[in-house]
């Protein structure tokens, strides 16, 4: 959720805060802080709203300083406003701390500090860790690492945190557990700490990433040494990024959920290539192909997700079940474990997540390992907490999201749950040898025929001025083409505030139809294929009350054409692939609506890119 970044040096460090606090905003941007070291105080800045916001009110102070600390944050406890924001201090101010995640007993601590004398400024569960390290610090006897390391091991719940302190001025001190953090190595001695990659990759691309419980400490004199809670040295293993700095960058457009939409040409290819040889006839996802014959084993496939990465299962669990032949169950990641499900060593669980830091995801996953279950990855982000833990898995490459909406990693998880599906039916001899390799070459002409989607956007704009101003919508579609109604009612929720729903068309008369008038637009995914003609009586059942029709059609069509009040038509393909074109022209339609409305497209209110906390 909150983004954190750090900086200790011989640069300057305000302005790698504050450019790194933009490049995090997506985490969270209820209020933003910096603190610095600077001869031999802790300068403190921070502002509700947005980064922007706390530049201005630091304008003119002082920000000088080789070391500090940043934050934007998702607020959790206590309401976003200028006491709340991080970087939270110790009483005297010798102590700053930045915090990413849910400290769960903060209460219990917070009540025996208070007994101690101390004074709490805010309502965050954050303060209380601060507080906690500044007193075992001071009773004990002990350095900054070890009052960090000792406090630790009071605390339960999530935690990315960096510490900074006046009395160890040539250091930072860092801990993870179950909230990402990652420490770059930089070229003059210098080092950087991040919720992810992106504040990074501009100064350098040697990273290391934390492990649960890891306290890395970054010292200008004795370089970077890493322990773990029980104070057991770690040998850091450094890696290189693989992330490009104008992949940050909006690249022209005016959002990055617009260039996002227009990346999946590239996205989807990049998704499948060096997996997929339509001349040839094979697919194959190196990730998991010791796990194939496993896969095909297990009496059944369980799939965890939250949000969009559901919605994504949703359409794996029908091409899976429809082209191998496997069975497949799809979990909302945030219920799996808390009602008690059944669990078999044979089963596999498949966690799909865009940043691969899902903290209900990743909690679904450890309980189906501690059930002795294969657990199975699928995720964006390279080095993620999800890639770490699982016993193998998949990278989508469909390379930085930046707009809290996903899209990209939408079609890209779709993409790769495609080549899954394909490539145990082949092995299984549940498609035919033409069906396999007519599907194949359909895979390859996607980016093509997404971009062709693409080029319509001008008409998708004209459709979206229509219906800027509704108060509800229905999305409608059947088989696969379901979970893409889900996703195009997410999505239009997610940044217009409009209220929608999904559902599956013939559900519709089972209770929503009542809401459909004259007003109420029903977006309907009406391709060619099996439930073609079912999906044109539910058009005409909505027609019937006066509601009005936005219909995504194949090329072509006609009889549709006559009943709706708008169509999007989408390149003809096979019915297993219309989910990764469909989507398409409904991401496009959100936007529209959304600038239209005068809303934040890239950071919508209240929501978060990485959800790292319950």
């Amino acid at each position: 959720m909150c983004g954190i970044v750090a900086y200790i040096g011989k640069k300057e460090a305000y302005p790698i805060l504050i450019k790194g606090l933009k490049r995090l905003e997506y985490r969270g941007y209820d209020s933003a802080g910096i603190a610095l070291l600077s001869g031999g105080n802790v300068n403190l800045y921070k502002k509700q709203g947005k980064v922007a916001n706390l530049e201005e009110f630091a304008t003119g102070k002082d920000i000088s300083g080789h070391s500090g600390i940043g934050h934007t944050r998702w607020a959790t406890h206590g309401l976003p406003n200028d006491i709340n924001s991080h970087p939270h201090t110790s009483m005297d101010g010798k102590i700053a701390l930045i915090h990413n995640g849910i400290i769960e007993n903060y209460d219990s601590i917070k009540e025996e500090l208070i007994s101690r004398g101390y004074i709490f400024k805010s309502e965050t569960d954050t303060e209380v860790l601060v507080h906690l390290i500044d007193d075992i610090q001071k009773h004990e006897k002990v350095d900054l690492v070890e009052a960090v390391r000792l406090a630790l091991q009071s605390v339960i719940g999530a935690y990315a945190i960096v510490v900074l302190s006046k009395e160890f001025p040539n250091q930072l001190v860092a801990a993870r557990k179950s909230s990402p953090l990652v420490v770059g190595i930089g070229a003059e001695g210098d080092f950087y700490l991040a919720s992810d990659a992106t504040p990074i990759i501009e100064y350098t691309k040697q990273v290391v990433y934390l492990d649960d419980e890891e306290i890395a400490v970054v010292d200008l004199k004795e370089g970077l040494k890493i322990i773990n809670i029980k104070n057991q040295v770690k040998a850091p293993y450094i890696q290189e990024l693989e992330m490009h700095l104008e992949a940050l960058e909006k690249g022209g457009y005016e959002h990055f959920m617009l260039k996002e939409i227009h990346e999946q040409p590239r996205s989807i290819k990049d998704c499948f290539r060096g997996r997929l040889n339509a001349e040839k006839g094979w697919v194959s996802l190196g990730g998991l192909k010791d796990y194939q014959q496993k896969i095909m084993n297990s009496k059944r496939l369980v799939m965890v997700a939250c949000g969009t990465s559901w919605h994504a299962c949703q359409v794996g669990e029908y091409l899976i079940e429809d082209l191998a032949r496997i069975n497949v169950e799809v979990e909302y990641a945030s219920e799996f474990r808390y009602r008690n499900p059944i669990i078999n060593e044979d089963d596999i669980v498949i966690a799909v997540s865009q940043s691969g830091e899902t903290a209900d995801t990743m909690a679904a996953l450890e309980l189906a390992k501690s059930k002795g279950a294969t657990i199975l990855g699928i995720c964006n982000v390279v080095g993620s907490s999800i890639s770490r833990i699982t016993d193998a898995g998949s990278y989508t490459h469909a390379g930085p999201e930046i707009g809290v909406a996903s899209t990209k990693a939408f079609t890209a998880q779709v993409t790769v749950l495609t080549l899954m599906a394909l490539s145990l039916a082949n092995r299984k001899g549940t498609l035919s040898s033409s069906k396999f390799h007519t599907m194949l070459s359909e895979l390859e002409a996607i980016p093509d025929k997404v971009q062709r989607i693409l080029d319509k956007n001008d008409l998708i704009e004209e459709i979206a001025k229509v219906y800027k101003d509704a108060s509800n919508a229905l999305y409608l579609g059947r088989g696969s083409s379901f979970p893409v109604a889900l996703e195009g009612a997410l999505k239009l929720k997610e940044i217009s505030y409009i209220h929608a729903e999904g559902y599956p068309a013939a559900e519709m008369k089972h209770g929503p139809i009542a809401l459909i008038d004259e007003e109420m637009p029903v977006f309907v995914i009406a391709t060619k294929g099996t439930s073609y003609e079912k999906v044109v009586s539910n058009i005409q059942e909505v027609k019937a009350r006066k509601g009005k029709i936005i219909a995504i059609v194949t090329e072509g069509d006609v009889q549709v054409r006559d009943l709706a009040d708008h169509v999007i038509e989408i390149p003809d393909t096979d019915e297993h692939l219309v989910p990764l074109l469909a989507t398409i022209p409904l991401q496009l339609l959100s936007y529209h609506i959304s600038v239209m409305r005068g809303c934040n497209v890239d950071q919508p209110r209240n929501l978060a890119k990485s959800v790292t906390v319950e």
